[in-house]
This record gives structure tokens, sequence and C-alpha cells, in this order.
């Protein structure tokens, strides 16, 4: 299926509410499947991966299928290990080219009962049911994945001795942690750091009603669009100005471009005034909030504005190597994204330069693949405020943010099925 976007330009103006975060809504569930008597949420996440969860979580099947939700697949992999019985944990295809043995060497050293069903180090797996008392001491590389410190950091508090987790390396994605955190103190679970550890000692879950802040990675998409129109004014409801979510810092990126928040009861209003230049650079690290690197590779684009970007180093597992797959697309317009070595200010990593090349349409309307990614499609589809544009297998916008579409036909896009 291809669909076909297009707006017929002028200021952007009007009104979206966003669903819960699929980021906070997955924590809670786990965490409310490992509270005694468990507790309402509300305003839970219309995502697939959300839906997804909490069907596994509720199913007493032997083989839990996870598809392509890589929270939802690690999250499982640490709370089987306390259901009772045996299962077999899978998902799609990609999903079982994505790494989980760091998680699985963990979760061993506190007496998991795991073992591949396929591949040594990737999923599918085979997940019993153990008393995880072998180790209260863990370090584990914090350069990967955030996830498997969140798994690991909320069954914590359920181990016989709580937990002492050394974070080995640089930190990525430390606002998700903070998160993973916070949402447990919420639910009466308290921690400590000593330095690059945390401590959390037995204690349990204390249940109280929760209700979800809406996703800043999906608002990221406005903030895009205002920066592209030539004028904006949009409400978008459910986000909180004290977030616990890292992608909450997109609202200062885009300050960059001209766009302005004003926080309301509802929300955040989103205005940028007409004539408002482009930055001549955009220079960020996105090691704290990497969802949103797409989002501003596709905004610079569209401004002819030149970028220069780190932090990138977990986009190469996500549901594709999203580096490459928006050097590709962005290709297609003749905006070239390459790496360069570069050392940063701590004298290592590499930088991805964008090209300060505006993004070209003079050879037609583009077809964006999607790769499975979600973010793909709604990270390009602000495009379309310039010219028309496809994008192909348009629907995995449901792992995160199924209104995507219906949410830009009431800004007046135009969305049409072509294929």
């Amino acid at each position: 299926m291809i669909y076909q976007l297009s707006h017929p330009g002028g200021p952007l103006r009007g009104r979206v509410a966003l669903t819960g975060s699929k980021s906070i809504a997955n924590r809670a569930l786990i965490i409310r499947a490992l509270t005694e008597g468990g507790f309402p949420i509300h305003r839970l996440a219309a995502a697939d991966d959300t839906v997804r969860l909490e069907r596994l979580l509720a199913s007493d099947d032997d083989t839990l299928d996870a598809g392509p939700a890589g929270t939802t697949f690690r999250f499982l992999t640490g709370f089987l290990c306390r259901r009772p019985g045996r299962q077999l944990l899978t998902g799609s295809q990609r999903m079982k080219e994505r790494p989980i043995g760091i998680l699985v060497d963990a979760l061993r050293q506190l007496g998991a009962d795991i073992t591949y069903a396929e591949k040594e180090g990737y999923p599918p797996l085979y997940i019993g049911e153990s008393a995880l008392d072998a180790a209260s001491e863990l370090s584990i590389a914090a350069d990967t994945s955030s996830q498997y410190i969140s798994c690991l950091l909320m069954l914590a508090p359920t181990l016989p001795n709580g937990l002492r987790l050394r974070l080995e390396g640089d930190i990525v994605s430390l606002p998700y942690i903070k998160m993973t955190l916070s949402l447990m103190a919420y639910f009466g679970v308290s921690h400590h750091w000593e330095e690059q550890t945390i401590v959390v000692p037995p204690q349990a879950y204390r249940g109280r009603a929760f209700t979800v802040e809406a996703d800043w990675s999906a608002a990221s998409y406005y903030y895009s669009l205002a920066a592209i129109a030539p004028e904006a004014d949009l409400q978008v409801d459910g986000l909180f100005a004290e977030s616990v979510q890292g992608d909450s810092v997109v609202a200062k990126l885009y300050e960059r471009f001209g766009v302005q928040t004003t926080y309301n009861d509802g929300g955040v209003r989103i205005t940028k005034a007409a004539a408002t230049p482009p930055p001549p650079l955009f220079e960020q690290d996105f090691v704290e909030c990497p969802d949103i690197a797409q989002t501003l590779m596709a905004t610079c684009a569209a401004q002819g504005v030149q970028g220069l970007y780190s932090g990138l180093q977990t986009l190469f597992i996500k549901e594709t190597d999203r580096v490459k797959a928006m050097k590709t697309e962005l290709g297609k317009l003749g905006v070239a994204l390459y790496k360069i070595p570069m050392k940063l200010s701590d004298g290592s990593g590499l930088q991805y330069f964008g090209q300060d090349e505006k993004a070209n349409f003079s050879l037609g309307t583009p077809t964006f693949a999607t790769y499975h990614d979600h973010r793909m499609a709604m990270a390009l589809a602000p495009l379309a405020l310039l010219h028309p544009v496809r994008i192909e297998d348009p629907m995995v916008v449901g792992k995160s943010y199924p209104d995507f579409y219906h949410d830009l036909e009431s800004l007046g896009f135009v969305v049409e099925k072509v294929e």
C-alpha cells in the first residue's frame, strides 16, 4: 500500500489530541504486572506495541509473539523470568536480527532460566520461572540500549536482595532510564545513585491510579510541520510541562527554527511567525533523545539547513538502521547524509553530516520507503508541505501513533491511497 500526502499551502493551523506515550505506557504495564492487586491506568497508549504488550501480559499461551515491538520484547524478557511456567518469546524477522545477548547475560547472572531457541545472542528465547536469587550486583554496558537497563530496574525491587546495577561506560538515552526510575518512584519504589551505580533495595510496588502523558516523540512531527510551514499556530493536547520524557527537549530544539512553545491547561501551543528564517546550521548530540533525530534530519532537509549530528549509535539497532535508511530516502531529494570521521569534544566518536542542499523535488513526487519503521513514515511526512510525497507501507505508523494520518487530515492535508 502507498499513501500520497499533499497540502494546499498557506499557514498551518489546527488542533490535535495525542494519545498516551508508548514508552510510559509500556513501563506502567510492566510495573502493574509486578504489583500485587494491580492498579488502573488511564489514557493508555493506542499504539500497536502497547496493545500487544497488554495482551501478552494477560495471555497464558506457551508462545508469545512480540512482533516488531522492541520495548515489548525486552521488557517481557525480564518479566517472564518471574512468571510460572516456561514460555517461548519470539518476534518478527527483524526482531530476530536485533541483539538481546547483553540483557540475557545479565538476567542469567541473576539466576534466570533462559535459552536461545535459534541463533545465540538473538531472539527467540525460551524463558522459565526463576527466583532470580543468584546475585544482587550486576554490571552492564550502558552504551547500547537503555531498554535493557530499564528492564532490570523494574525487576529490581522484586528481587530477594534488591539490585546494585553498575552502568559501564558512556550512558546513552539517560532520560529513558530516569523515566523508568521516576515511574518506579510514583509507585512507591525508592532508589539511589552511587556514581554510575543505581541501588534499588528489595521492596514492594504500591498500586495507585496512573494517567499516561501524551507522547513527545509524536509531538515532534508537529514541531517539524510548524518549522517547515510559512506560518503556524497549532494546539497539541495531552503534553505536560514537567515531563519525564527525554524527547520533551524537542520544544527547545525547535526554538532554533523560530518555533515557540506555550504551555496551557490542554497541552502546548506551537507557533511560528511568518517570514521566520531558518538557522544556517543545526548541530545536535542526540544521545539522550535518539527517537527525534530523524524528525530533525527531515526538517533540515526541508529548509536547506546544514546539519551536524552525533549521538546516533542506538539508531543502528532500531526497527531498521535508521541512519542508513534516512541517507537513502533523503538521497531521493538530492540531500546527502554521510559519515565523516570527526573527534568529539571528549576525543571520541563519529558524527554524521547532513549536506546543506535544500530538498529538491524537480524529479517529481518521491516515494519513500519506510523499512517497517514507524518513525521513517512520520519523520518524512512533513515534507508534504513543500510538495506531494508518497509513503510506502504507510500503516506502519500504527506501532506508536495509529491516528497519525487522521490528525494530518484535520490540519488540511490530503491523504490518498494510490496503490
